[in-house]
């Protein structure tokens, strides 16, 4: 049993802040050297792209209590 409603949308946003923070540990840790501004589009993207999820997500589940069906 689910102890909460899955979110999609924190998933995705949870995955591109932990690869931020596996690429700035890669250049700590000197395996390869990364710009500091390369965190800019890792997480401007990553938040862009964990809003489209939750809004799909959303909609989604939005259809599904209107025609009568469970939402999971």
């Amino acid at each position: 049993m689910l102890r909460h409603e899955f979110q999609p949308g924190r998933l995705v946003a949870g995955l591109f802040l932990t690869v931020t923070g596996v690429v700035f540990a890669g250049d700590a840790g000197g395996l390869w050297e990364t710009p500091w501004f390369a965190v800019v589009p890792l997480i401007v993207g990553g938040l862009f792209l964990a809003g489209a999820t939750a809004v799909v997500a959303r909609g989604i589940r939005r259809r599904g209590r209107a025609e009568g069906g469970q939402a999971v």
